[in-house]
């Protein structure tokens, strides 16, 4: 959808990628979440990075200096060292200053200089033939590239990585006779350039993915402490640019900006305004928390469905809420882990009476989890543990995937 303004003026239209309004908590989040630059403690990985690149640096440049005089000319040798060391200080003075981003074009001058001093080391290293045993600047830019790990996005880190380990295979391949006494070394050198940045890569990704998933939850989970019905964070931000636009208007009214009568199109616009009021007013009194949780996760909204036409998930209490959605989190698991197609459909109701104990003060909301693709045995304990704060439950197996029934215990809303 396009960007428009609406009627007074209130910017609308734009969505996130998950369908959250662009000014939104929860798409504010989900942005910084997503940044290729490093957040959300990324930067602190970075520095343990830039630490371990700074050391290997320094055992570098000692046994190339260590090794001057086997070098027929060590000039490519040195250019390249003092190039790799200058490009190393500037990125970190650089990402220091203008706090911890590194920006497409800085990195592809970073890059082209870092291919430069690989191709001198080559250049000098050449007439020895044994790059195992004389590759110095080239194996540390593999190093140089684990602090950009976090500031770049994972697949321009993953191309920079297997450029360096085609090219050391091919100088290899080209310069060096690979003997059973030789061949170890070569590999050792080759997997010492291209291992910590490809590791580095894999576990930044990972944080990345569990941060992202662990602050959807977050959002989620305050809807646990929201009233019976009530709107989620886009009905809210929507009613917020509403609230104002209505401001607007009655400002304009009282100061005289906007005469009276109203002129068939403000009209227009203020009738259009109090629909859009009273849609959202009534959305509000027909969605429940559970129903905001789900559809405003991106994690639970693309593999679970809420069937409550009476909108009974609003009786249970804060703690059966936070159990029956811990619950369903943790069913769900790891995406990576999980089968493809796995699916949950909650559904509950109908409403049956209590125990005669209860004195009829008390109803019983039943609440049906039926999963796809999720076995028995790969329910882990603390799903069972959340469950049971939802309610007592009992479990059955429906065409290999589990089914699970939760008998919640609430206050009879007749007799509040």
């Amino acid at each position: 959808m396009s960007v428009d303004e609406n009627t007074f003026g209130i910017v609308r239209g734009r969505r996130a990628a998950r369908g959250l309004p662009i000014s939104s908590t929860g798409a504010r989040s989900l942005r910084q979440a997503r940044a290729a630059g490093a957040t959300l403690g990324t930067g602190y990985l970075g520095v343990g990075a830039a630490v371990v690149a700074a050391l290997q640096a320094v055992y570098g440049l000692t046994f190339f200096l260590s090794h001057l005089s086997a070098y027929p000319d060590v000039t490519p040798a040195l250019v390249s060292w003092l190039l790799y060391v200058a490009t190393f200080i500037g990125t970190a003075v650089l990402v220091t200053v203008r706090g911890e981003r590194l920006t497409t074009g800085v990195f592809a001058v970073i890059g082209v200089v870092l291919a430069v001093v690989v191709a001198l080391d080559f250049v000098a290293i050449w007439p020895l033939h044994d790059v195992g045993a004389y590759a110095t600047s080239s194996v540390s830019v593999g190093f140089g590239l684990l602090p950009i790990v976090t500031l770049r996005p994972v697949r321009e880190v993953v191309t920079a990585t297997a450029l360096l380990f085609v090219a050391l295979v091919v100088m290899v391949a080209a310069s060096t006779p690979v003997t059973s006494d030789s061949g170890p070394q070569q590999i050792a050198v080759v997997a010492l350039a291209v291992l910590p940045s490809a590791i580095a890569t894999f576990a930044v990704h990972r944080f990345r993915r569990m941060v992202q998933v662990e602050l959807d939850r977050v959002l989620v989970q305050s809807n646990v402490s929201q009233p019976r019905f009530a709107v989620g964070m886009l009905a809210s931000d929507e009613l917020a640019r509403l609230d104002l636009a209505a401001e607007k208007l009655l400002d304009g009214v009282a100061n005289g900006d906007v005469p009276l009568p109203l002129s068939p199109k403000v009209a227009s616009q203020a009738a259009s305004l109090a629909t859009e009021l009273r849609l959202h007013l009534i959305e509000g009194r027909r969605e429940t928390w559970l129903h905001h949780a789900v559809t405003e996760s991106e994690y639970l909204g693309r593999s679970v469905s809420l069937v409550d036409p009476s909108s009974l998930a609003g009786l249970l209490a804060p703690p059966q809420r936070d159990g029956l959605l811990q619950g369903v989190w943790l069913l769900l698991g790891d995406s990576k882990s999980r089968a493809p197609g796995t699916t949950i459909q909650l559904t509950l109701g109908p409403v049956t009476a209590a125990s005669q104990s209860f004195a009829g003060r008390s109803v019983c909301v039943p609440v049906v989890v039926s999963t796809t693709g999720i076995r028995r045995n790969r329910v882990t304990p603390a799903t069972w543990n959340a469950l049971e704060r939802a309610g007592e439950y009992t479990v059955s197996t429906h065409e290999s995937s589990v089914k699970i029934s939760v008998a919640c215990i609430v206050d009879n809303p007749a007799e509040t």
